[in-house]
């Protein structure tokens, strides 16, 4: 699905709405802080429930510090609709997963084999109409102004769009994405709309690949190339003959696995020094690109986002981190040292029990800390960096304005969510 709707910009168009004045965002960081913090510890608390009231306190906070013209944008969705609309989804996936099941155990081998592509063309198919439905309910729970944004269209349409362009993109290795980029914006974008002003997306995918060809050369190309020297540098048939062999290295050396292994190392490497330097730079290049294709009737939207801005907000989410990790370390230490003359006192089986259950709270207790600093310093970082990079020409066309469209429906949101492909 498309990175623009899975990154900041999961209620995209709502921040770049029209205004007759800068945009600014005036949100404290130390409000979300607390926010996230409290969210964590409620989240581990109701084993995971709270993430629909964190959510909305997230949108709210972001939707209201976020500043047009002396007025903010204001969140009308609740943590109510986001329960439910989940409920609804899991009722609809559960069945399905029942029926890819008993293909599989009904149809013996061969259902098996057929399980689980079906199973996931067609989970690939509902995120994306998750998608669609849920930049639907996001955007009509948006209002400026006293207008609510609101989105019209084909979920499935779209949902199979998307579906043919990323079999594409696969392909071709990522050469089509600018091209699906600007097919499915264009397609949400024609049916987005504040109150009654028609939206429009006006990006080309031939600029977009010409502004990123060197950065998809420099990652995709040295990947390929490293690929297939690992697979063409084993000796297949030398490798099935010495397996059996009693001397490791000389099995290693003949069959040409030593050098295979040197090659995929050297590839896995450039691939996340290629992934670290490279992303930061195709993800401002790309909302710039997309910010600057946006229209609402006569009102154009350009970025003026820069690089070093996008490389900052990942710097900041890096240090703070590093810094979460020494102190998680010094606290496991010092709880397991602690936790010792209290094990020695149990018996095996109260100790497995008592170590499983720390392991397991103290799992919980890091991956929320650590979503916690991700929100507050990337997700927070690139909504600040990009709202306060956006300038707007023909902004008197909004006087006009009038309000239009209706609240959608939260089922769409709770798919996204039953299948992990939601966004703030």
């Amino acid at each position: 699905m498309s990175s623009l709707d899975a990154t900041v910009f999961a209620a995209p168009v709502g921040i770049v709405a029209p205004a007759g004045g800068p945009v600014r965002f005036r949100g404290r960081p130390g409000v979300l802080w607390r926010l996230l913090a409290r969210g964590a510890v409620l989240l581990m608390l109701t084993l995971g429930i709270y993430r629909f009231w964190l959510t909305t306190d997230v949108r709210r906070y972001l939707w209201s510090n976020t500043e047009l013209a002396g007025d903010s944008f204001e969140y009308s969705g609740t943590a109510r609709e986001l329960l439910l609309g989940f409920l609804i989804a899991i009722a609809v996936l559960v069945p399905l997963y029942i029926a890819f099941f008993l293909l599989a155990l009904g149809l013996g081998s061969a259902g098996e084999m057929l399980s689980g592509p079906i199973a996931f063309l067609v989970l690939t198919l509902l995120g994306h109409y998750a998608v669609y439905r849920a930049r639907r309910y996001r955007l009509t729970r948006t209002i400026y102004r006293g207008v609510r944004f609101h989105q019209t269209g084909s979920a499935w349409r779209y949902a199979v769009c998307a579906l043919i362009w990323w079999t594409l993109i696969v392909l071709t290795l990522g050469l089509a994405y600018p091209f699906a980029q600007a097919r499915l914006e264009r397609f949400k974008m024609r049916n987005t709309h504040f109150g009654n002003l028609p939206g429009r997306f006006e990006g080309s995918g031939l600029q977009l690949l010409l502004r990123g060809f060197v950065l998809w050369f420099l990652a995709i190309v040295p990947f390929t190339a490293g690929v297939v020297l690992t697979f063409r540098g084993i000796d297949w048939s030398a490798l099935r003959a010495a397996a059996g062999g009693d001397d490791p290295a000389s099995w290693l050396e003949v069959s040409g696995l030593a050098g295979a292994v040197v090659y995929a190392t050297l590839t896995g490497a450039w691939l996340l020094l290629s992934f670290a330097i490279l992303y930061p730079i195709f993800q401002a290049m790309l909302l710039r690109w997309w910010a600057g294709g946006l229209r609402f009737g006569e009102v154009a939207i350009t970025s003026h986002l820069r690089t070093a801005q996008v490389f900052g907000v990942y710097a900041r989410f890096l240090w703070y981190a590093f810094l979460f990790t020494l102190a998680t370390a010094v606290v496991l230490i010092a709880g397991w040292l602690g936790l010792q003359p209290l094990i020695g006192r149990l018996d095996s089986v109260r100790d497995e029990i008592v170590t499983t259950v720390v392991g397991l709270v103290a799992y919980v207790a890091i991956a929320l800390g650590y979503s916690a600093i991700y929100q507050a310093t990337v997700r927070l970082g690139l909504w600040r960096c990009v709202v306060e990079s956006l300038d707007l020409t023909n902004p008197a066309a909004l006087d006009r304005v009038s309000a239009a469209g209706e609240a959608a429906s939260p089922v769409g949101e709770g798919l996204a969510d039953a299948l992990s492909v939601g966004g703030i």
